[in-house]
């Protein structure tokens, strides 16, 4: 299974508290998001607002992404969310 992360900015829903952001998984795009929650309890966003999500989310791009490939890995979905919980156990368990 081939994964990429396009190097696009990631979108900022206000409603679900989300940055939205895209992978490549064998050629075809699935969309990912990253919870608020998950930004603020391990990568730093000060608060759910848009500037401290795209922050935290920048600073740790290349964390996040090692996050999301392992899932899309395991889960083979076509739409992901990371949450809180599952970063705490991925940092835990295969984090080098």
């Amino acid at each position: 299974m081939q994964i990429q992360f396009p190097n696009e900015a990631p979108e900022y829903s206000g409603r679900e508290l989300t940055l939205a952001f895209p992978a490549m998984v064998d050629g075809q795009r699935v969309e990912c998001m990253i919870t608020a929650e998950a930004l603020e309890d391990h990568f730093g966003a000060a608060s759910p607002r848009q500037e401290d999500m795209i922050v935290a989310f920048d600073t740790h791009r290349p964390r996040i992404e090692a996050a999301t490939r392992r899932l899309l890995s395991e889960t083979r979905a076509q739409c992901l969310v990371l949450r809180s919980g599952y970063v705490r156990f991925y940092e835990a368990n295969w984090r080098n």
